[in-house]
């Protein structure tokens, strides 16, 4: 799934294609923006981590699931 961060004083967000579920991404950055996390942390589909300062969090998207399809079939 797509995810962009927006990351204060930045001029670009940051996206990456994560293996984790809406939900478990929503979890993550509700910690972080409640204190319970000091950071804001994500692993994309490569094994890389993302990791942002929870105060510098301006916003984060979460889209759907994306669906792969196979093959050269007709729409």
């Amino acid at each position: 799934m797509e995810v962009k961060i927006g990351v204060q004083n930045a001029p670009r967000e940051i996206v990456i294609e994560s293996s984790q579920t809406a939900d478990e991404v929503q979890d993550a950055v509700a910690k972080a923006l409640d204190g319970t996390e000091k950071l804001f942390a994500l692993t994309d589909e490569h094994g890389r981590r993302v990791i942002v300062p929870a105060e510098r969090l301006a916003y984060v998207e979460i889209g759907e699931q994306a669906v792969r399809k196979v093959g050269f079939g007709t729409l």
